[in-house]
C-alpha cells in the first residue's frame, strides 16, 4: 500500500495511491488507522506533498560500509546520530533552496523509516511492529559547514534539506534495497541496504532508548557512496528500490 498526502483544491488530505488514482482516507483517522472512503481523485490533480510530518528526523552518519571504505574511516561501533528538524521537510517536486552561507551543498540518498505509534525501549525483535512503512529520502547537506562547524545541526538542518516521499510503501522488507542518486540524470551513488551497518531494527531500538519516536517520525538510514555537490539547476533524483524516485531541483536563495 503506497500513502500520500497532497493537496487538492485548496484542501490537504491522506489517501492511498491506486495506480494513476488516489483514494482519500477518512479524515481524523491515525496514521496506523487506514480507513478508505468512496471518494477518488486523479493523480494528476493533486499535489503531492512530504507523506509524513515528523516532529523530528533522526538521521544516521557513516552507516554504509562503502560509505566509511570512501571516506577511510573505521567503522562505528554504535549508530552515529543526528537530528535534522521538521522545518527542514520538503516533498516531491519541492526546490532544494542552496543558502548563501555555503559554498557546497551535497545530496546524498537514503531509506528512510516512517513510525506508525509511539515507540520507547523497544526490543529489536519487535522493532518492525513499529514502522508503518518506507519513503525516499535526501539528507541535503552543507558540506563546508559540516567540516567547519564538526557538528552537524547547521550543516543539516537548512530549510528544505530533508525532501521525503514521494509516498511511504507499508508492505517492503528494508533488508535489501537498492539505493540510487542520480544527478540530472547521471548515476552518482548506487547501493544496497544488505550493505548497512546497522539495520533498521537495530536502529529503531537503539533511538527508542534515547528517546521517544512518535507517530510520523522519520529515520533516516544513511548514505552510500559516491556523494557528492549539487549546483543551482541541477536535477536530483533519489530511488529506492519497491518504492519509487523523490526528485528535486536545486535553486539558489533569493536575497
Amino acid at each position: 500500500m503506497r500513502l500520500v498526502l497532497f493537496e487538492h483544491r485548496g484542501g490537504f488530505f491522506r489517501g492511498v495511491l491506486e495506480g494513476r488514482e488516489v483514494r482519500l482516507l477518512k479524515d481524523g483517522a491515525g496514521l496506523k488507522e487506514i480507513v478508505p472512503t468512496d471518494t477518488v481523485v486523479s493523480l494528476d490533480e493533486v499535489q503531492l506533498l512530504a507523506p509524513s510530518l515528523p516532529s523530528k528526523v533522526i538521521a544516521l552518519g557513516l552507516n554504509y560500509r562503502d560509505h566509511a571504505k570512501e571516506l577511510g574511516m573505521a567503522l562505528p561501533e554504535e549508530p552515529l546520530i543526528f537530528l535534522k528538524p521538521s522545518t527542514a521537510v520538503v516533498g516531491e517536486g519541492a526546490p532544494i533552496i542552496i543558502p548563501p552561507m555555503s559554498q557546497r551543498v551535497d545530496y546524498e540518498a537514503e531509506l528512510a523509516v516512517v513510525i506508525n505509534h509511539a515507540a520507547r525501549n523497544v526490543p529489536e525483535e519487535e522493532a518492525l511492529d513499529y514502522v508503518l512503512g518506507y519513503t525516499c529520502f535526501n539528507d541535503v547537506t552543507a558540506r563546508d559547514l559540516q567540516q567547519k562547524d564538526v557538528q552537524f545541526t547547521r550543516s543539516k538542518s537548512f530549510d528544505t534539506f530533508a525532501p521525503l516521499g514521494p509516498w511511504i510503501e507499508t508492505e517492503l522488507d528494508p533488508s535489501d534495497l537498492r539505493v540510487r542518486a542520480f544527478l540530472n540524470d547521471e548515476l552518482r551513488q548506487d547501493s544496497s541496504t544488505k550493505n548497512l551497518i546497522f539495520r533498521v531494527p537495530t536502529l529503531i531500538s537503539f533511538i527508542s532508548r534515547i528517546m521517544t519516536l512518535l507517530p510520523g517520525d522519520v529515520i533516516a538510514t544513511g548514505t552510500p557512496a559516491g556523494i557528492g555537490p549539487m549546483q543551482p539547476g541541477d536535477v536530483v533524483r533519489i530511488e529506492v528500490e519497491g518504492i519509487g524516485s523523490l526528485t528535486n531541483t536545486a535553486i539558489s536563495e533569493e536575497r
